[in-house]
């Protein structure tokens, strides 16, 4: 079944879009979804919301990448559930380190949610990453937009949890000095 097809689907109307879409993607979304919010009951229905939203969205929107599309989505949806339930409490979840060390970038007068959601800011991130090896890149995408553990990132990637640590920690300085060349208070 080709992303295409799907994509069809939706764009006709089809409710079997959905199942489909079910059928594809189920674990990739559970296991984004849970990376941000650490909860399985929380995790499904927000699942269930991309679906919907999936649903509502195409048409008109018609996504080249069905996985990116689905993606942005239930990250989304996941992030403001997390918010949500969490804006008086501190919460262990991945999502929650991840924002942790990504924090040591920014000053304390700075909020980091608000700060990540600036277009600015996206490209010039998207430019360091494209400037940096692909080990690199893996890493940091796979830990600060998939929220994935240390442990996950470094078994895809091949390296010892260790090692992963310390090539986060240099690739967050390394972005910290291009952020800041590129005009960022950081």
């Amino acid at each position: 079944m080709t992303d295409e097809f799907i994509v069809n689907l939706y764009w006709n109307r089809d409710e079997d879009a959905i199942k489909r879409t079910e059928e594809k993607y189920d674990g990739y979304l559970n296991k984004v979804s849970f990376n941000i919010l650490a909860d399985l009951e929380d995790c499904r229905e927000c699942v269930n919301d991309t679906y919907l939203a999936t649903w509502n969205s195409i048409p008109p929107h018609r996504p080249n990448n069905l996985l990116t599309y689905l993606g942005k989505i239930v990250r989304q949806i996941s992030i403001d559930v997390f918010r949500k339930k969490n804006a008086q409490k501190r919460y262990a979840s991945e999502y929650a380190s991840s924002l942790e060390e990504l924090g040591e970038l920014f000053s304390s007068n700075d909020n980091l949610e608000t700060i990540a959601g600036g277009k600015e800011l996206i490209d010039s991130i998207n430019r360091f990453l494209n400037g940096v090896s692909k080990e690199k890149r893996r890493l940091f995408v796979g830990r600060y937009f998939y929220f994935d553990s240390i442990k996950e990132v470094a078994g895809y990637c091949g390296v010892s949890e260790t090692k992963a640590k310390s090539t986060l920690f240099r690739v967050r300085q390394q972005l910290k000095e291009f952020l800041r060349e590129e005009g960022f208070g950081v």
